[in-house]
């Protein structure tokens, strides 16, 4: 995958050592970029619960099925031969067999060496851990406005967090990451 994510070698989001189930839901990531790079959906969704949903600016998908349809279009047309990239944030367990994953993500296109600062995203991920291993269970995107300067999580101005509670028009700026 092509993120900040695989490349932490022992170290989690903010620095702190990566035990076990830590690397293996980022192991998500990881699988589901390389499906996203490869354009191959089958792959891509078997990653998700069976009743996964996803949340975008103006879009719900419910379940493996719709995220299936949505991104077997998506990686045919718009989205062919992209990547997908991610920062990890924060990765928490809520239990032993829950993980909620904070990233700055972006879509990545042919012929770009790094996404424009519009196309970035926060995104929250809940993971769950079962027979098959780690699934996404839910995601949420979110255009992201700007960088804290220590590096933390994006945060908008609260002007532009009112104005984001309404109406966000068609600009589609969120795309479903790789997870």
């Amino acid at each position: 995958m092509d993120s900040d994510l695989s490349g932490r070698a022992g170290t989690g989001a903010g620095g702190s050592p990566v035990h076990a189930d830590e690397r293996a839901v980022l192991a998500v990531f990881d699988a589901t970029s390389g499906a996203w790079a490869d354009g191959d959906v089958n792959t891509f969704v078997r990653w998700y619960a069976e009743d996964a949903s996803v949340i975008l600016p103006g879009t719900y998908l419910r379940g493996k099925a719709e995220i299936r349809a949505q991104m077997g279009e998506a990686f045919a047309l718009p989205l062919k031969g992209s990547k997908r990239v991610h920062q990890a944030r924060s990765v928490r367990f809520v239990g032993a067999d829950t993980a909620i994953v904070i990233t700055r993500s972006a879509t990545v296109f042919p012929g770009e060496a790094e996404p424009p600062a519009e196309r970035w995203e926060l995104a929250t991920w809940v993971l769950s851990r079962g027979g098959d291993g780690w699934l996404v269970e839910a995601y949420h995107g979110c255009p992201a406005r700007r960088s804290s300067p220590a590096g933390g999580v994006d945060q908008a101005p609260r002007a532009e967090t009112q104005q984001l509670s309404g109406d966000f028009g068609a600009e589609g700026r969120g795309i479903v990451g790789r997870a």
